[in-house]
């Protein structure tokens, strides 16, 4: 195992930051300070004060404002930061009636949609948008209302393909039957911002993201598999792969011992070596950052995979 501690030392201030709160329960102040005024965190920040940006052509496209909106909120920038604040309030004016977060998007007439932007969401987006917003502090009643509409549309074996009423009959590729298995992701990550309220739903997402890896080889639902793709590792968290889904269902305590969690932070922890974890997959947006690349390790990314195991306890014990 490498040495954790040497992250204390990065030369990036976000590195730093999150490193001092994660292993010495340490928030510097002087650091955060530092953390905003880094030249790449300033550019994501410049991109989000022309929210919403552009049009959604692809929901795993990495370009995507919402995606990056996440990243800050991951590296727990907050709105105790004037710009964060004003990008939070420049969102919550791009809310529905049922008070959910609004992207620009069209969708062609023969998949349902009426052809003409529209201003709407899907459960492939929104829910990212609200859990950024509530984990950087936007703890209103708008957040939470939009929060408690989504959770609301849940079923006994999680979350389907849903879209707001400006879309249409648009509907993923999957069977209303089944979970779509990164709509059940990213709302099991919204709703572990509030586990007292949402124990039952947040149990329900989690076992059924656990029974897609246990079967899955038989259960593709909406064209997602678990495959040699899925199990490289990738950061930031934007889509549906290994590190992502585990650290997701990792922050759900009663399941840190389950086998299937455990199998799946195993094929992560095989992959470390002596100074840390090397991406194997990347987004290319992303290309500027020490996880842009396949070469070397990366501080971001590693750190990600520390915190999973503080989580299920195999170290900091």
């Amino acid at each position: 195992m490498f040495d954790y501690k040497r992250l204390l030392s990065s030369p990036s201030a976000y590195i730093r930051y999150n490193a001092e709160l994660m292993i010495n329960k340490n928030h510097d102040s002087h650091l955060y300070d530092e953390m905003e005024k880094d030249e790449k965190i300033k550019d994501i920040i410049q991109d989000l004060k022309s929210w919403p940006g552009p049009e959604i052509s692809s929901h795993r496209s990495a370009h995507q404002y919402f995606h990056k909106l996440v990243f800050l909120a991951n590296i727990r920038l907050n709105k105790s930061s004037n710009s964060i604040e004003q990008i939070g309030n420049m969102i919550l004016n791009n809310f529905d009636d049922h008070d959910v977060p609004c992207l620009q998007m069209t969708i062609h007439e023969k998949y349902g949609g009426t052809g003409k932007p529209e201003r709407a969401w899907a459960l492939c987006d929104a829910p990212s948008t609200l859990y950024a917003l509530k984990k950087m502090g936007f703890n209103n009643t708008k957040v939470n209302k939009g929060i408690e509409y989504l959770v609301n549309l849940i079923e006994p074996f999680g979350f389907t393909c849903n879209v707001s009423q400006a879309l249409g009959k648009w509907h993923g590729p999957g069977k209303k039957s089944e979970p779509c298995p990164y709509a059940t992701l990213i709302m099991l990550k919204l709703m572990n911002l509030d586990p007292e309220k949402y124990g039952n739903e947040i149990m329900i997402c989690a076992n059924a993201l656990l029974e897609l890896w246990e079967f899955s080889l038989q259960k593709h639902p909406y064209i997602f598999y678990m495959g040699n793709d899925f199990r490289k590792l990738k950061v930031p968290f934007i889509w549906y792969d290994i590190v992502h889904v585990t650290d997701v269902i990792s922050q759900v305590s009663t399941l840190k011992n389950d086998m299937r969690l455990q199998e799946m932070f195993s094929i992560i922890k095989e992959k470390e070596t002596n100074q840390g974890y090397i991406p194997e997959s990347i987004y290319m947006p992303w290309k500027e950052w020490d996880f842009g690349q396949k070469k070397r390790v990366s501080e971001w990314l590693s750190l990600c995979i520390l915190e999973i195991e503080f989580r299920l306890n195999t170290i900091f014990t």
